[in-house]
């Protein structure tokens, strides 16, 4: 599996500005604004025929541009009912399997909800879930990295603690670590230096260096309440202090992709990139 040697800037889906909106035009787009790295959104379902990855694969690898990939949003992996696991479980293998012939690096997840189950009997079943998966996808030749998501609402499986132990010892699976969602989780408190800081020292610590130059890092801006993430905000219209996230990534050498999340995409992804260029 191939770790990235730099940090790679890009937007969850295809940029705003792109013409005719398409995965291929989005690729060109990305290009031509000075990007490097899109995050395929199959949120809705993994809508891509295999004839359209090939073309993907060719056109990111021509134009130098990392691929990632974002499971559809309806996936429980904590359900009390088994075939709702199960259809997650498929949900997150085919995003992986569609992902690794256009490309993609790493395939990300949301893993779902408490319901009333405690939060070690979650990462339990959690962590059985992604071995299951891993298992299929090395069956079938697929090397992708997969990687459940720290989560911002408070209700949702996902804690930075909780997707490092989720993560811990299974080959192939490292977290992707959401600035925004630990902000909101945090309710505003994880907003400076030593505290993003922190963050990356528990993924290395736990992890290893190896984690920190193979990161997935999603950023935006962040509306929160008292049960955590409300909604995305583009970057300037959010207290969030993403200038000392951007430093703190910097100072670490992290390698890997840094996605923009925020409504505006590309705005702030060249904010990020002129914001890392500049620390």
């Amino acid at each position: 599996m191939r770790t990235p040697d730099h940090l790679f800037f890009g937007t969850a889906g295809i940029p705003n500005s792109t013409p005719k909106p398409s995965t291929l035009n989005g690729l060109k787009r990305i290009h031509e604004l000075g990007l490097s790295a899109m995050e395929i959104e199959f949120v809705r379902g993994v809508k891509m025929s295999e004839g359209t990855a090939h073309e993907v694969y060719n056109t990111a690898k021509d134009l130098g541009i990392l691929l990632t990939v974002h499971a559809p949003y309806y996936i429980n992996l904590l359900s009390s009912e088994s075939d709702k696991v199960e259809a997650s479980i498929k949900r997150i293998i085919d995003s992986a399997r569609m992902g690794y012939l256009a490309g993609a690096w790493s395939v990300v997840f949301h893993s779902g909800y408490y319901g009333n189950l405690p939060s070690s009997e979650c990462i339990k079943k959690v962590r059985n879930s992604i071995k299951v998966i891993i298992n299929k996808l090395i069956d079938e030749g697929i090397e992708i990295w997969v990687r459940p998501e720290v989560m911002g609402g408070l209700a949702e499986f996902g804690s930075i603690d909780e997707i490092l132990a989720v993560t811990e010892g299974i080959e192939y699976s490292l977290p992707c670590i959401d600035f925004a969602h630990i902000y909101a989780r945090s309710r505003g408190k994880v907003n400076n230096y030593e505290e993003f800081k922190k963050i990356l020292e528990q993924v290395e610590n736990k992890l290893g260096t190896e984690a920190v130059k193979n990161s997935h890092i999603h950023l935006s801006g962040m509306e929160y309440g008292n049960r955590g993430e409300v909604k995305h905000l583009n970057l300037t219209e959010s207290r969030i202090n993403y200038q000392e996230i951007i430093k703190v990534i910097k100072d670490f050498k992290v390698s890997g992709v840094l996605i923009s999340e925020s409504p505006n995409l590309e705005v702030d992804a060249l904010l990020m990139l002129n914001a890392y260029t500049n620390a």
